[in-house]
């Protein structure tokens, strides 16, 4: 099954390194039992974009936790074998799931990332990540306004080379 893996360039970094994403648990997005049933007329392709949407959400989130690395929303896309069943407290529509194992990176299939232009975009959401989970109408549309910028697709083989260029324009930082 295909899962997507909210994340930053500093932490892509780390696990390109490490051969891996963890350590476990994991918050991945995929299409879940309350994805399909939202969007019960949604074929698989818009259902896995719907999943992977919300995984870009995620990334906000975590670029508001960790402000160093350059507000760039990443996705990793890989496939797993297991995902585990909801618990019960899912929202209709909710396609997060928690992963308890480590995911290898020869598992993963692509990364999703924004363009360089969308960093002030990006970088507003995640300014006020706290206000939109509050439910601010002014933050949660400075989130929603991430939604308009494509994330571009890079293939596992061309990620090194990524992370190298970011290093160089200081896009990621505390990895050697």
């Amino acid at each position: 099954m295909r899962v997507y893996i909210p994340s930053t360039l500093r932490l892509l970094g780390v696990a390109c390194t490490a051969g891996e994403i963890g350590p476990a648990p994991l918050t991945a997005y995929a299409v879940t039992p309350a994805l399909r049933e939202w969007y019960a007329e949604g074929d698989n392709e818009e259902l896995e974009y719907a999943a992977m949407t919300q995984a870009a959400r995620a990334s906000v989130g975590l670029l508001a936790a960790d402000p160093g690395p350059a507000r760039r929303r990443v996705v990793v896309a890989a496939e797993v074998s297991a995902v585990p069943p909801a618990d019960g407290s899912v929202e209709l529509g909710d396609a997060r799931l928690e992963l308890h194992v480590v995911i290898p990176w020869t598992t993963v299939a692509a990364v999703h990332l924004d363009a360089a232009g969308a960093e002030a975009v990006v970088g507003k959401a995640a300014d006020l990540w706290d206000a939109a989970q509050n439910g601010d109408d002014d933050a949660l549309f400075a989130l929603d306004s991430c939604e308009g910028e494509d994330l571009l697709w890079y293939a596992t083989q061309e990620v090194p080379d990524l992370l190298a260029a970011e290093r160089s324009r200081g896009g990621v930082t505390g990895l050697s």
